[in-house]
């Protein structure tokens, strides 16, 4: 299948404003999967040069919640419900609210209609109703040559329409000079990806965030890389996230979360977990 024009268009455009990167050297921090074809979904799990496909419905985003200890971060005081949700994700139902900023509403309904929703990756749910079924969530480990779980892919999908709407890699992984264990999320494109770095934080009441800030290159924060003739570009983009997991007064484990381009907030989501 022959590579969109737009998409052309847009890879270019990355490696203009992007910086030269060695995914096998300096910048090994910042390889992560590509997708072999236009069409993301599930492509890329299992293709050649990545790790392979495990069959545990139980798995989790995370095999062990505890890789997350490090000089900032205890996972030991983190509610029992947030471990089991990033431990056993597959055990785990998602329902979910959307409300878009008005000011960047129309600009998310371009990207999904250009882009997002032909590629079946990153299409952010633009009307509130879209959502109004909840998603399916398939969470599929991802295994070393000696079985170990070293990532996994998340695949979420629209109940109401089975449209793709996330398809990412999750993994625990250091950003350079950094000995605080991240989050790190690649969201896999043609001869690309998006990755975001996300460091946890603790909250003395069991809570949990996850945040990519603002910051310089080789700080948590979201990354467009691209591949090309002449190797790899990377480049910084000013898209910051929060999560805030916790367990409300009825028991319910809810996550807020939080989009913002520049200091703008451009989406607010809502996800209900249960078990």
């Amino acid at each position: 299948m022959k590579s969109n024009p737009l998409d052309l268009a847009t890879r270019r455009w990355w490696r203009l404003v992007g910086r030269r990167v060695d995914l096998g050297g300096r910048e090994s921090w910042l390889a992560a999967p590509m997708s072999p074809g236009p069409v993301v979904g599930t492509s890329w799990v299992g293709s050649p040069g990545t790790l392979q496909p495990g069959d545990d419905h139980d798995a989790g985003l995370l095999a062990d919640f505890d890789a997350l200890a490090g000089p900032r971060f205890d996972p030991g005081i983190v509610d029992a419900a947030i471990r089991s949700f990033y431990e056993h994700t597959g055990r785990w139902s998602i329902d979910v609210w959307s409300q878009w900023s008005p000011l960047f509403q129309p600009a998310g309904a371009l990207v999904a209609a250009l882009f997002s929703r032909r590629v079946q990756q990153l299409a952010l749910p633009v009307q509130p109703l879209a959502v109004s079924r909840g998603m399916e969530s398939t969470v599929i480990p991802l295994l070393s040559a000696d079985g170990r779980q070293e990532a996994a892919a998340w695949v979420r999908t629209l109940r109401a329409t089975g449209e793709t709407v996330f398809s990412g890699r999750y993994a625990v992984a250091h950003l350079p000079d950094d000995p605080q264990p991240m989050v790190h999320v690649a969201f896999p494109l043609e001869n690309g990806n998006l990755q975001v770095y996300l460091e946890p934080r603790n909250h003395g009441s069991g809570d949990f965030s996850l945040v990519s800030g603002r910051g310089a290159f080789g700080q948590p924060g979201a990354y467009v890389v691209v591949s090309h003739a002449c190797g790899h570009s990377a480049a910084r983009v000013p898209i910051h996230e929060r999560f805030d997991l916790y367990v409300d007064e009825q028991g319910v484990l809810r996550t807020d979360h939080r989009l913002q381009v520049g200091r703008a907030t451009a989406l607010r989501l809502h996800y209900r977990m249960a078990r």
